[in-house]
């Protein structure tokens, strides 16, 4: 019962005592000492930074050296005079604490400013050392601005906080301010180490990092997370304890699923996610930590930046192995599809099936799925080959293969060069078909088998071509030849007609306004060199834009198909300024309008000696 009453947490058993043992802090370490040593000492000092990196002891360091009355030559406190034990005892009454989070008010600051006109008892200064000083009101500051600019000789301020930007810059004027840094993996490393060994803890570094890399650069929660570990595991740490006691995905499960994206095995990986879905964990931090993993397995490619990588040396070997099967650009495309899957999470309707679905895009990255899914240039290949050969086996069957020169009639390259050859319409068979001068009366054809010889239409040819535009083309020139069916030119009357269908179909849709504008009698209808052009008049710029760019093209096809003229065109222009109708909004003008369609009102009106304003 006795050693649990004396028990201490390792972050405040293990608390820097002097400058030398501050850890990650090393240049704002020296620069205090530097300016002790030349009594070169500020009124109000701004400590910033993340949690647990060592402002309030750095405060706490600090204040005990300026009052040490016998200081080391390397600026460490002495221990043994007055200052210094009343400060290990915590009874001393030259430094102060205030915690401005829970003492935030005019008055505790009022409070401050008269305890500052009384000079210390023991040694030079007074500190006042002021916690999380981002929390006081805008009122407490207002009252601490005069103090904190001009204080007594023997007061020194030491403001710290983890959100600098809400403080006054009134007050950061007055301050110098040290911006305090995360602390970084192997220095915590190390430190846990040695806290490890004074306590008698056996250890891992695989164990150690992941405490560190937990942590986020903060030492007190690195100390808080051992203590924890130690009370999970006793005395002897294992790496599957520590993962099961913190609920860590650790480097096991991300090892393994990479494996399974190289095999393409998404069954499996989506297996996986299940069973860590089934131990607790955080799907958006599986799919962090999946992104982490790609990352530093990108590290490992570079082979000169394994500086970036805060992992143990053993752990590094592995990340090297995996790396040397994984080429770069599966590599690079993986981080995307992670990276592209985080940042999409909270957005997701599904999130699980958001994630399996970037696990499945991650499987088939090296290896398509099983069963397989044919791309679609390889299932319109076979149609294409046979389209091509079709033509080739024409001049074979027909009657000029009687002709004594085969060789020339049966050349399939003349069926090549019209796909190429723009300018020209080249009929395919024609070199086939086409009689030679020299031959005799008795060598040449019957008319009657050569009349039903397939010949193709002649056709522009396109700049660029398709497999689809040559497909069309070969069922083309194996197809009969169609007539063109010339239209006939409609009368304004029938465009009209048009019109009318057309705007009674998009009445019955729900659109009256559209059908409006289609009846209007303002419309025109211009008809000239078999060209037909439709003029829509509307009210102003805004619907003839909107109508522009929203209806234009199928009010076009439309018109078209029902008067059946291709040559048609529909035109949106806005109506002249003054042939514009003005719709009466207010009831003086709707009165003048009514006055107008029916005399008889004006009439009683004068009788009442009425007057329209």
């Amino acid at each position: 019962m006795q050693e649990e009453q004396s028990y201490e947490v390792s972050a405040r058993k293990y608390r820097p005592k002097d400058f030398d043992s501050l850890i990650g802090q090393d240049n704002i370490a020296k620069t205090l000492k530097n300016s002790i040593l030349r009594g070169q000492l500020a009124h109000a000092y701004l400590f910033c930074g993340p949690r647990g990196v060592g402002k309030t002891t750095t405060a706490r360091i600090f204040a005990k050296m300026i009052n040490c009355s016998n200081p080391g030559p390397d600026m460490t406190p002495c221990g043994e005079c007055e200052s210094c034990l009343s400060f290990a005892e915590g009874r001393s009454y030259c430094i102060h604490e205030l915690d401005a989070a829970s003492n935030n008010g005019v008055d505790d600051i009022k409070a401050l400013i008269d305890q500052v006109r009384v000079p210390p008892q023991v040694g030079k200064y007074s500190v006042y050392i002021i916690d999380e000083v981002h929390m006081l009101s805008q009122a407490a500051f207002n009252a601490f601005l005069k103090t904190l600019e001009e204080p007594p000789a023997h007061a020194i301020f030491i403001l710290a906080t983890t959100e600098k930007h809400k403080i006054l810059p009134t007050i950061l004027s007055r301050c110098q301010t040290y911006d305090f840094k995360r602390i970084s993996v192997p220095d915590i490393v190390s430190n846990l180490k040695m806290v490890a060994s004074r306590e008698g803890v056996t250890i891992d570094d695989d164990s150690l990092h992941i405490l560190a890399a937990k942590a986020d650069g903060a030492m007190r929660d690195a100390l808080t997370l051992f203590d924890q570990t130690v009370a999970f595991c006793g005395k002897d740490v294992k790496y599957e304890e520590v993962i099961a006691n913190l609920n860590v995905m650790g480097y096991e499960h991300s090892f393994e699923l990479v494996d399974l994206f190289l095999a393409g095995d998404y069954a499996g990986a989506l297996t996986k996610f299940d069973f860590l879905l089934s131990k607790g964990f955080n799907a958006q931090h599986f799919i962090s930590s999946l992104s982490s993993h790609f990352r530093d397995l990108v590290v490992c490619k570079a082979g000169s930046a394994d500086a970036l990588l805060e992992l143990s040396e053993g752990m590094k070997a592995r990340y090297r192995a995996q790396a040397e099967r994984c080429s770069l650009k599966f590599l690079y495309e993986a981080l995307a599809v992670t990276t592209q899957c985080e940042a999409g999470y909270k957005q997701s309707i599904n999130p699980r099936l958001h994630i399996e679905f970037a696990l499945m895009r991650l499987s088939f990255l090296m290896k398509a799925p099983a069963g397989g899914f044919a791309p679609a240039p390889q299932q319109q290949a076979e149609p294409v080959a046979a389209q091509q050969a079709a033509p080739v086996a024409t001049p074979q069957a027909s009657p000029v293969a009687s002709n004594p020169r085969p060789a020339v009639e049966a050349k399939p390259a003349v069926e090549a060069k019209p796909v190429k050859e723009e300018s020209k319409p080249a009929v395919v068979e024609a070199p086939v078909v086409a009689p030679e001068p020299a031959l005799t009366p008795a060598q040449q054809p019957a008319p009657e088998p050569v009349a039903p010889a397939p010949q193709p239409a002649p056709t522009r040819r396109r700049a660029s071509f398709s497999v689809n535009t040559l497909a069309e083309e070969k069922t083309v020139a194996a197809a009969p030849v169609a007539q063109k069916v010339e239209q006939e030119v409609p009368s304004a009357q029938k465009v009209l007609e048009g019109l009318a269908a057309l705007a009674q179909e998009y009445s019955d849709n729900g659109q009256p306004r559209l059908a409006t504008c289609l009846t209007s009698d303002k419309n025109e209808v211009s008809i000239e060199n078999a060209q037909v052009r439709v003029v829509l008049k509307v009210q102003n710029e805004a619907q003839r834009s909107w109508m522009q760019d929203k209806k234009s093209r199928e009010l076009t096809q439309s018109l078209r198909k029902r008067v059946g003229y291709d040559a048609l065109d529909v035109v949106i222009e806005t109506l002249p300024q003054d042939t514009q109708a003005v719709k009466a909004y207010s009831p003086e003008q709707q009165l003048k309008e009514m006055v107008q369609a029916n005399p008889e009102i004006g009439s009683v009106l004068e009788s009442f000696d009425a007057v329209i304003k």
